[in-house]
């Protein structure tokens, strides 16, 4: 058995004195792991890193074996995130939550908004609300999509404003405002069509409502806490959010 691909470092581990296993979430292949064979040298080290975009040859016996892998480096996400902690939190955040895709189940869709997310990772004023958007799609490709086509209550596609916590559908600003307390806030710039660029407070806004439904239909339903590194990537965005004010 054997395929190419390419592919984004999810995470790495430790294998005997010399290797190591690799987590990738490949184009057509999905999450993925394989034996890298001297993974731990100084060579490889700086190829595997989290969020590295690599070429990826896989080899086993057979389909449901380990088997190895041979990585090449496309561009070192994982180098030009390190010197900016938002970027390197956001950029953990997303590997970690990516973990959460079934292994081997192909997710294409994701993995193109995957690279575009971090083909924008040097332009801070564009990544973080990026990322929202990221959470959102990989609600959707777990089956957990949410509908912000329209109001819930109206039908009405104008003036959306929350969102409903249980059935994670949008709600107007008009049927919504006598429940607002109860309602998560939809930010503009998730609504269909949203434009202009989103405050800090707007990127935190757009990752508790994403936030919300992580927790509640994925990893609740599992016995899973939320990510650390989430954790510490919504922390740094409500920090800069209250810096901005």
């Amino acid at each position: 058995m054997q395929w190419e691909d390419e592919g984004v470092i999810l995470s790495v581990k430790p294998h005997g004195e010399t290797a190591a296993v690799a987590e990738i979430f490949t184009r057509a292949h999905g999450r993925h792991l394989g034996l890298v064979h001297g993974g731990r040298s100084r060579k490889l080290r700086p190829v595997l890193q989290t969020g590295n975009h690599v070429d990826a040859v896989w080899k086993a016996r057979l389909a449901e074996h380990l088997g190895h892998v041979t990585l090449e480096l496309r561009k070192g996400y994982a180098a030009q995130a390190m010197e900016d902690p938002l970027a390197l939190a956001g950029l953990s955040s997303m590997c970690t939550l990516a973990r959460l895709l079934p292994e081997r189940d192909p997710h294409p869709s994701l993995y193109e908004v995957t690279l575009f997310v971090l083909g924008y990772m040097d332009d801070p004023d564009v990544w973080p609300a990026l990322m929202a958007r990221w959470e959102l799609a990989l609600l959707d490709e777990l089956g957990f999509g949410l509908d912000l086509s329209s109001c819930a209550s109206t039908g009405a596609r104008e003036d959306l404003t929350y969102v409903s916590p249980k059935s994670g559908r949008a709600v107007s600003a008009a049927a919504g405002a006598p429940y607002k307390e109860r309602l998560l806030r939809l930010p503009a710039f998730l609504t269909k069509g949203g434009q202009g660029t989103a405050t800090r407070a707007d990127v935190a806004a757009g990752l508790d409502l994403t936030g919300h439904f992580i927790e509640a239909r994925v990893l609740k339903p599992r016995d899973a806490p939320m990510p650390e590194a989430r954790n510490r990537f919504r922390e740094l965005i409500a920090r800069a959010a209250a810096a901005a004010q």
